[in-house]
C-alpha cells in the first residue's frame, strides 16, 4: 500500500522530510503541500520534482481525499490546530515537536484521540530512533549497568539567531532530552531546577547561555544537562548513564581520524541534520509503515504532553531559581 501524504509547512525541516520521503524511503508519495508562504511551497514542489498540489491552507489539505496521512512541520503554535483537524478527519498525523506549545494544548489532543478510540498521532522525537541511543536503551533494559543512578548530558549548538530567547533553551532545545530520558529510564520526572553559570560573551542580550538543568525522576535518578547554544565549536550531543555496575556513554558520530602536522584530530559536526540524519529516516519510515498498517508506534501524544509538562516546569525554574515540583497526571490506559 502506498500512502498519499500531505505536508503542512515546507520550511527547512519540512523540505528535509519531503526530500527523505521522496529520495530515500518507501511506501509513501507526497501528493499535497502547503505553507503560509505559498511561493516557498511551490519552490519545494519544483526543487524535489513532486507531483503534488499546493493547497491554500492546512485545513483544505487535511480535508482532501488525495491525502491519506498528514505531516505537520509548520510553526509550533499551529501544531495543535492541525493535529486536532487530522484526528477529526480520522487521518494518521506525524507532528514535529512540540506537539503543542502548552501542556493544555497537548491535553486537548490527547482527549480528542481517546474520544476517537484510535491512536493517530506520532510525535517527532527522533532521538528514540538514533542508533546510539537505542544501544543505550538496550543496555539499560538488559540490566547491563544495574540500576541507573545518574545521567550527565550536554546539548551544544554552534550558535543561535537573535530571535532565540532564554525559554527556548527548554522548549526548542532541551525538549529532546526531556523525552529521551523518560524513554531511556522508563521513568517520569519529580522536580526540576535551572542554574546559570557565567554567561558566554557570544550570547546576545535576550538569551542566558549556558544553562544547567537539574532533574530528579520519580525513581530517584539525578540528571544534569548542560544547554550551551553558542558553544562555537560544533553541534555536540553528549550523554552518560551511570549505573550501579558501570557507565554507558553515547557513541560519538563516525568521523575520519587525521594524523597530520604533529596532531591527531577528528572533525566535529556543525549541523543537526547530519548528526541525526539516519534517525530522521528511520523515524519517518516507521510513521509511513504505521500509517499503512493502521497501527502507529513511536512517541505518542502522551509523550508529547509529558515533555510539555516538565518543559513548563523548567521554564518556571528558570525564572524562580528554585527547585520546582513536577506534577504529572497518571497516564491513561489508552497509551499503556
Amino acid at each position: 500500500m502506498t500512502i498519499k501524504l500531505g505536508i503542512i509547512g515546507t520550511g527547512m525541516i519540512g523540505e528535509e522530510h519531503a526530500r527523505r520521503i521522496t529520495c530515500e524511503l518507501t511506501g509513501a508519495i507526497i501528493t499535497a503541500v502547503t505553507d503560509v508562504n505559498q511561493e516557498q511551497a511551490r519552490g519545494v514542489v519544483e526543487r524535489l520534482g513532486l507531483a503534488a498540489e499546493v493547497y491554500p491552507d492546512g485545513a483544505s489539505l487535511i480535508a482532501s481525499p488525495e491525502v491519506d496521512a498528514v505531516m505537520v512541520t509548520s510553526w509550533g503554535p499551529t501544531h495543535e490546530e492541525y493535529v486536532l483537524a487530522a484526528i477529526k478527519a480520522g487521518k494518521p498525523v506525524f507532528c514535529e515537536k512540540p506537539l503543542a506549545t502548552t501542556a493544555d494544548g497537548c491535553r486537548n489532543i490527547i482527549n480528542a484521540e481517546i474520544e476517537g478510540g484510535r491512536r493517530l498521532v506520532q510525535v517527532g522525537f527522533m532521538r528514540r530512533y538514533d542508533s546510539g541511543y537505542r544501544l543505550m536503551k538496550e543496555a539499560i533494559d538488559a540490566d547491563r549497568l544495574g540500576e541507573p543512578l545518574m545521567i550527565h548530558a550536554a546539548h551544544r549548538n554552534p550558535e543561535v539567531p537573535e530571535r532565540y530567547v532564554t525559554p527556548m533553551a527548554i522548549h526548542d532545545t532541551l525538549i529532546h532530552e526531556l523525552d529521551t530520558f523518560r524513554w531511556l529510564l522508563d521513568d517520569d520526572y519529580k522536580s526540576a531546577q535551572v542554574v546559570f553559570p557565567r554567561k558566554t560573551r557570544h550570547a546576545h542580550s535576550q538569551v542566558a547561555d549556558p544553562q544547567i538543568v537539574l532533574l530528579e525522576t520519580v525513581k530517584g535518578v539525578r540528571i544534569d544537562v548542560e544547554v550551551f547554544v553558542n558553544c562555537r565549536y560544533g553541534y555536540d550531543i553528549q550523554c552518560d548513564v551511570v549505573g550501579e555496575e558501570g557507565v554507558a556513554r553515547l557513541p560519538e558520530p563516525q568521523s575520519l581520524q587525521f594524523r597530520q602536522a604533529a596532531q591527531r584530530s577528528n572533525d566535529i559536526l556543525m549541523d543537526w541534520k547530519k548528526r541525526f540524519g539516519d534517525a530522521f529516516s528511520v523515524e519517518l519510515q516507521a510513521f509511513i509503515d504505521g500509517a499503512a498498517s493502521g497501527e502507529l508506534g513511536g512517541p505518542s501524544s502522551w509523550d508529547g504532553y509529558a515533555a510539555a509538562v516538565v518543559g513548563d516546569v523548567c521554564v518556571k525554574a528558570q525564572e524562580s531559581g528554585a527547585i520546582e515540583a513536577v506534577e504529572m497526571p497518571e497516564r491513561p490506559d489508552f497509551y499503556a
